[in-house]
């Protein structure tokens, strides 16, 4: 089966950075699932996965555009001390949850803590970063009817319930 729209597609992968150090994996034994066409994946790794069958291996680098979008300043600031709960030692790196500026909840980390404030960035942990993918597609598959209508894999490397 091709991998298209509303196909689980199982993969085994290896993220690593323009460094080569590796950011995140997955393994035949430990494999992601995820279900095509859904955005369950990154725009442009899912946009590269597309027509490819299983056994297929890629090499995929994708720059920020294609993944997690470039690193805006404009969405790190500096937080008065008092906005935190109180009696918890903030620690660069931790992370919060926010409200952003349509009332919906965002996750922050906090990149600096001095005594002017704490400085939080919104921006995904990977923006500005090129990606580079090692794929190996293990398995492609038609979703099941349930699958579609909750809009992700059920079983092995995707969602238990």
């Amino acid at each position: 089966m091709i991998i298209a729209d509303n196909c689980v597609v199982t993969l085994a992968y290896t993220l690593r950075d323009d460094a080569g150090e590796v950011l995140d994996s997955a393994t035949a034994a430990e494999p992601f699932a995820y279900l095509h066409g859904r955005r369950s994946v990154i725009a442009g790794l899912e946009r590269e996965l597309g027509g490819h069958v299983a056994g297929d291996q890629i090499e995929v680098s994708l720059a920020p555009a294609d993944a997690y979008g470039e690193h805006s300043p404009a969405r790190v600031q500096v937080v008065p001390r008092d906005r935190f709960p109180a009696g918890i030692d903030i620690t660069p790196g931790m992370q919060f949850h926010a409200s952003d500026e349509h009332g919906g909840q965002i996750i922050v980390r906090v990149a600096d803590v001095d005594e002017d404030g704490i400085t939080v960035d919104a921006n995904h942990p990977l923006a500005g970063q090129t990606l580079h993918f090692t794929v190996e597609v293990l398995d492609v598959r038609a979703a099941t009817a349930e699958e579609l209508a909750h809009g992700h894999v059920h079983g092995a490397g995707g969602h238990q319930h």
